[in-house]
């Protein structure tokens, strides 16, 4: 994630400086975010995210659509078929 968010940065052409800035936060913490310190805050990560456009990929990180496991593991337990109760009248 680091190397991505390094990579975003320089295709913008932005510096370490200009982006840290943007994001209230230091220069060293941008390097060790660039470099997947995993010491850092989420919400450090989300401040450069949003510094760089690219806040939505955050809410990509633990997205259903993603989770191929949580996936299976849903289908497992549903049941083969539902059955109506009839009520005695």
């Amino acid at each position: 994630m680091g190397q991505n968010i390094k990579e975003a940065r320089l295709r913008r052409n932005l510096s370490a400086d200009v982006v840290a800035g943007r994001a209230f936060t230091s220069r060293p913490t941008l390097v060790r975010i660039e470099k997947g310190d995993s010491g850092v805050g989420i919400g450090i990560y989300a401040s450069v995210l949003q510094a760089l456009g690219q806040l939505e990929a955050l809410a990509n990180i633990a997205s259903i659509e993603s989770d191929k496991v949580g996936q299976d593991l849903i289908a497992q337990s549903l049941p083969p078929r539902v059955r109506i109760r009839k009520t005695k009248a």
